[in-house]
């Protein structure tokens, strides 16, 4: 490493925030990222380690100590180009992935570990002001043709490896713009789509092609998949997609809301996440909705601690709630995890996002049993706090308590894929409804129906954005290597 004492002498660099009353103005990304020099220094804090267990932390495996010593030497487009042999779109794991690398980073065994992230942020971004991200045109094309249903992170990372082996690729997206859960599910907040649009640009260029508001297969007749968005004007069948192409890979997210089923469930103002998220960044972008949903004046209460639940909680305080509160069914994280007994893995502590701070209470060990209203509108949920009883909740008595609500968001997370491609390809099911498909080199993310691959949160179940990267890529490869007998892309 350029500074093999670096770890000692600087201490962690923190990206910046715009203060919250001006970054609740609007909806455009408010983070500060770290300057040229304080980039030097951060990477500098990158200690000659011997076995760096951060490049299994992450899992599109950056070769994160090359990149961090290249921007300590001042060279910055060579460690752009060790940025992206392992990752597509640092863009946007730059700003929304939780970062487990930094969680396995050596330093953090009794320090602050490097901002690993903030350092990828500030080489992606000025790769892009430099002009230094341009198409990488295949110089021959296989005549091969490939099919990528779904536009999130997986089907992009792998319509973008495929056209650059050559194929021929178009991508299928059921809502108007691509982007799949980039672009509907992560509020501009934490990232604006210009940096999708700059990506869509490429890949045009690079030969693939998009072709948005087209629904693979139908949608089931119960209306189950009715809360979630979609845009399609055209639908095409399986059969449609197993004729003209050679090989299919299924890349659609996992869409299907965990719901709760309580009494009052059916209360007017009860919503999921994937119902209220969506429409404002629809709205960002131009469109014009009939009756958005809204949290003006309301007193919100947000179900479920994860990231979208935090989501749910910005998107309500750049409305103007009157109120927002968090639920969390676990017990509160300690502030600061055991780092011998946990590292190098993900630890379990009390994370506070942007959007906590901007305003919110946040309840813990609290379970929600019933919703009450009036009129057929939401006007209240009652609570019951919950106690770990030999690795079971149980409700703790005389902890019975009722809440105000106007709008209550549902963010627990998600089950599995809701779009009807599986039933329409026949592919097989594992036991949470997600697609059947072994990534061993046996597998090779291959369903059991001929020529139909499946990928990301389709195949995985709900995930990070840099998992859905990292499936793409690799199912990238395995499709390459069924149509050609072997593959020089990358795992």
């Amino acid at each position: 490493m350029g500074s093999i004492t670096g770890f000692m002498e600087h201490e962690r660099i923190e990206e910046g925030y715009l203060d919250v009353p001006t970054r609740l103005k609007d909806y455009k990304e408010f983070v500060i990222g770290l300057t040229p020099e304080q980039s030097k220094t951060q990477s500098a804090r990158c200690m000659d380690c011997g076995t760096p267990f951060c490049n299994n932390g992450c899992p599109v495996n950056n070769i994160i100590p090359d990149f961090n010593d290249l921007v300590y030497r001042d060279q910055w487009r060579h460690a752009l180009t060790v940025l992206h042999s392992t990752n597509n779109f640092p863009e946007f794991t730059g700003r929304i992935c939780p970062a487990p690398c930094e969680a396995a980073c050596v330093v953090n065994v009794n320090a602050l570990p490097v901002g690993i992230k903030s350092i990828e942020h500030a080489i992606i971004d000025r790769g892009w002001e430099e002009g230094w991200i341009t198409p990488q045109v295949p110089a021959v094309k296989t005549g091969r043709k490939v099919a990528v249903v779904g536009s999130g992170p997986a089907g992009l990372a792998a319509a973008q490896q495929l056209a650059r082996a050559g194929h021929s690729v178009t991508v299928f997206e059921k809502n108007s713009r691509i982007g799949g859960l980039l672009r509907y599910g992560i509020p501009d907040f934490k990232l604006e789509k210009s940096h999708i649009d700059r990506r869509i640009a490429q890949m045009q260029d690079e030969g693939v092609v998009f072709r948005t508001g087209v629904l693979v297969g139908e949608w089931p007749k119960d209306g189950s998949g009715s809360k979630v968005t979609n845009d399609a004007q055209t639908t095409l069948s399986a059969a449609d997609l197993q004729r003209d192409f050679d090989a299919v890979l299924l890349c659609g997210g996992s869409e299907h809301s965990r719901d709760l089923p309580v009494p009052g469930r059916e209360l007017d103002g009860i919503h999921f996440a994937m119902e209220f998220l969506p429409q404002q960044n629809k709205v960002n972008a131009g469109d014009k909705l009939k009756k958005q949903l809204r949290a003006d004046g309301k007193h919100v209460i947000v179900i479920g601690g994860g990231d979208t639940g935090s989501d749910c909680v910005g998107t309500s305080n750049r409305h103007g709630a009157k109120s927002v509160t968090q639920f969390e069914v676990m017990p509160r994280p300690p502030e600061q995890e055991n780092k011998p007994l946990v590292w190098p893995y993900w630890p379990l502590k009390l994370r506070t996002s942007s959007s906590h701070i901007e305003g919110c209470e946040r309840e813990f060990a609290i379970s929600t049993t019933e919703f009450i209203g009036e009129k057929g509108k939401v006007t209240g949920l009652k609570t019951v706090e919950i106690a770990m009883k030999n690795g079971k909740p149980e409700p703790v008595a005389g902890t019975e308590k009722t809440w105000k609500a106007d709008l209550v968001l549902l963010a627990m997370g998600f089950v599995h894929p809701v779009a009807p491609v599986l039933e329409a390809f026949g592919v097989d099911k594992d036991a949470r409804g997600n697609a059947r498909a072994s990534t061993d080199d046996s597998g090779g993310y291959a369903t059991n129906v001929a020529k139909v691959f499946a990928a990301g949160d389709m195949r995985r179940g709900q995930s990070l954005v840099v998992w859905a990267i990292r499936e793409g890529r690799q199912a990238a490869r395995e499709v390459d290597r069924f149509l050609m007998g072997s593959t020089v892309l990358p795992r």
